[in-house]
């Protein structure tokens, strides 16, 4: 998770996370549709008001790093240094958020999101949401005007190698196995341009 700057978003994040972890805890000692909203901020005591200025609904508190994994991964684009490719770039940055959510603890949280249809819908839509994030960036390292159907489509593959990767056997080698493959694709789709502007230098 990013940190905050200032004492008073370091307030904010501290009751951002309080919140998110009394939720984890009572979804997985009760069941996620056993538990309300006004359950979780009881759990945190919150008024739920407050839940809900830090989570727009239920599903969002099992999700609290959404947006740290969205801004993690456009980071890898625009973060990176001159000259470093874009596809490693994209890999090490996959390699480590699978390493993230493939560690000791996190099965139960995946078997309580795979048991439940409004939990899948919601990571579907933030896969989504977080792969168009991304294709714009792209579009934005290679001077395009907007997000071209190759740039989503590459995008789409490298949010698919995370959700591919972590139910692996083995995530690390499945990471590095997937993205041979994008980097095939975006070799064939973006050929190296040369020195002539940003996205040329960059690929």
């Amino acid at each position: 998770m990013t940190v905050p700057s200032g004492r008073r978003e370091r307030k904010k994040a501290a009751t951002r996370q309080k919140i998110a972890d009394a939720a984890l805890r009572l979804f997985l000692e009760r069941g996620y549709d056993a538990v309300g909203i006004r359950d979780v901020a009881a759990e945190a005591d919150v008024a739920v008001t407050t839940l809900f200025s830090h989570f727009a609904s239920k599903e969002a508190l099992v999700f609290e790093q959404d947006e740290d994994f969205e801004q993690r991964l456009t980071q890898a684009v625009t973060g990176r240094a001159p000259h470093e490719p874009l596809i490693p770039a994209l890999r090490r940055e996959i390699q480590a958020l699978v390493r993230h959510c493939t560690a000791d603890g996190a099965d139960p949280i995946w078997h309580m999101i795979d048991g439940s249809p409004a939990l899948r819908e919601y990571e579907e839509s933030m896969r989504l949401r977080h792969a168009e994030s991304l294709a714009t960036a792209i579009a934005a390292d290679l001077d395009l005007s907007r997000a071209t159907t190759a740039c989503r489509a590459i995008a789409r593959f490298v949010i698919d190698a995370f959700s591919l990767a972590r139910v692996a056997a083995d995530p690390e080698a499945a990471v590095d196995e997937i993205f041979r493959m994008i980097e095939a694709a975006w070799e064939v789709t973006f050929p190296p341009a040369g020195p002539a502007g940003r996205g040329g230098c960059r690929r």
